[in-house]
């Protein structure tokens, strides 16, 4: 297979997440617009919609591959953000058991590492570009 090929099938694998959860954000912001509020962030739900219009639009430009490189920064910035803001640190439900907590505390961990290895594929992508199949390529 070749690098491009590889390349094209990163960018597709990076963009699914940005796409359907900014879609998911942009349809439904309620659940998104707790998270920032639990925050302590003002103005949830206008975050909420903001947040939802750039991983769409952002995951939407890595996925054709146009602007590539500043969409992958800008991602890598974002997912590193949501990462330490929303994901770091343990959760504690007065309601639940603490055995749920736990599972939970466990589960937000995961989640954080993941964001950190998201964050380092995009910066793979904004150093080594889009590859052939882009429109960044076509540009050039």
């Amino acid at each position: 297979m070749s690098q491009n090929v590889v390349v094209l099938i990163g960018r597709i694998l990076l963009s699914i997440m940005f796409i359907t959860a900014g879609f998911g954000k942009l349809t439904d912001p309620a659940g998104t617009a707790g998270m920032i509020a639990n925050a302590g962030w003002p103005a949830p739900t206008v975050l909420a919609y903001l947040a939802g219009i750039f991983e769409l639009v952002a995951g939407l430009a890595v996925l054709v591959g146009f602007q590539t490189k500043i969409a992958a920064y800008l991602l890598a910035a974002f997912t590193l953000v949501t990462a330490f803001v929303f994901h770091s640190g343990a959760i504690n439900i007065p309601t639940f058991p603490p055995e749920a907590n736990g599972l939970l505390t466990v589960f937000n961990g995961l989640m954080m590492m993941k964001n950190i290895s998201v964050a380092g594929g995009f910066l793979v992508l904004a150093a080594f570009g889009p590859g052939a199949l882009s429109i960044d390529a076509r540009r050039a």
